[in-house]
């Protein structure tokens, strides 16, 4: 396969876009994207979407963002694969270009949640209907049960969970993209609105507008660019039984394993070679379970491992610098290439006062549903 680079991101600020539609907040992040990789022409475009047919009642997206970007010619689709469709939207991209079948791509990502529907109710599509949602269970319920497990199984402590929170609102407080930059104590986290016990709405990723935007390029296309480039080293994805009840062990995110092997496995890079990573932080316990599951501490660990600092921004494995979906926000479409766009400025040692010393290698990991579904992507800083 040939090797690929991320040459150009762009995002919209996350938040509620009252006075934005879809295919405006997608537009202008097509156009940042595009500026920064100073590209002419794409050959094709995925866009990833979870819902936008629930959310504001429009299908077809794939074609309308084409139109409204002034590139309706060429080949566009949406994916979808509930809140990591943005990270397979990449993925996609990313094999068409290696395979030689193109050289410059648009990968996005939009949501817009905000404009009236039944929140709640589009979320759950990605839960099982039948078995889970039936019976009055929401993604909050089910990762409640996660976290429950998980304090009883190993002892993590409700103030481990709330420093997940506490962590990444304190790196989103220097992200000028970020929904709720505003940092939060770990008394804050415990003592706010219950959503389901234990997590509160301050352990809980926000309802959101926004979208985000990456041009990837065959690595011959890039080098004629004359920017920094940004090396796809390994993308892996996986799937895991729907069903929360159906696992031998709800404390165990399969897919994220499993794609992160695989992902390691096609970067020829271990757990110790990352220099920082943005996970799927959906929830307080989806941090602590991912980052045991991506190989950076034992299970079980996860939530002393946050404790002692190491997934700060100054510890060794910084996890979440842009704010994570908690803070940054989590317009579900939008938060896999989010998190590319991320690691893009990072690399780049663009990122501000959330800059992660000596970022070499990047990992963003992005799932789907109660772990059903999740992808890994590594990068690095092409010398």
């Amino acid at each position: 396969m040939r090797e690929v680079a991320v040459v150009g991101c762009g995002m919209t600020k996350f938040g509620e876009l009252w006075s934005q539609s879809l295919r405006d907040i997608f537009v202008e992040a097509a156009l940042k994207a595009i500026d920064d990789a100073h590209v002419d022409h794409i050959d094709s475009m995925y866009v990833g979407s979870m819902t936008p047919g629930l959310f504001i009642g429009q299908e077809h997206i794939g074609a309308l963002m084409a139109d409204y970007l002034g590139t309706a010619s060429i080949p566009a689709v949406r994916v979808e694969s509930a809140c990591c469709s943005g990270g397979m939207a990449m993925r996609l991209g990313y094999f068409e270009i290696a395979s030689g079948h193109s050289e410059i791509i648009l990968v996005g990502g939009v949501e817009k949640m905000t404009d009236g529907a039944d929140v709640t109710y589009a979320l759950a599509t990605a839960a099982d209907q039948e078995y889970e949602v039936y019976h009055g269970i929401t993604f909050p319920g089910l990762y409640a049960m996660i976290a429950k497990a998980h304090m009883y199984k190993y002892g993590t402590t409700r103030k481990q969970l709330a420093m997940v929170s506490v962590k990444n609102h304190h790196n989103g407080a220097f992200n000028p993209n970020a929904q709720f930059p505003g940092e939060v104590t770990v008394e804050q986290v415990i003592n706010a609105t219950m959503v389901a016990d234990p997590l509160t709405v301050l352990d809980s990723s926000p309802v959101s507008d926004g979208a985000a935007c990456v041009i990837l390029a065959s690595m011959d296309a890039a080098s004629k660019l004359q920017i920094p480039l940004i090396k796809v080293l390994g993308s892996g994805a996986a799937t895991d039984t729907f069903a929360l009840h159906a696992r031998e062990d709800i404390t165990a995110l399969k897919a994220v394993q499993l794609s992160a092997k695989a992902a390691y496995e096609m970067a020829k890079v271990m757990p110790t070679d990352i220099n920082f990573a943005e996970v799927h932080d959906c929830f307080s316990i989806a941090e602590i379970c991912i980052i045991e599951e991506l190989g950076f501490t034992d299970k079980g660990k996860g939530g002393s491992f946050t404790e002692q600092g190491r997934t700060a921004l100054e510890g060794p494995i910084p996890v979440n610098p842009s704010g994570g979906l908690k803070s940054k926000g989590h317009p579900v479409g939008a938060t896999g290439v989010a998190q590319i766009v991320e690691t893009v400025e990072q690399l780049r040692g663009a990122a501000g006062k959330r800059q992660v010393k000596n970022a070499r290698i990047g990992l963003t990991q992005n799932m789907g549903g109660s772990g059903a579904s999740s992808v890994v992507h590594i990068f690095a800083l092409q010398k």
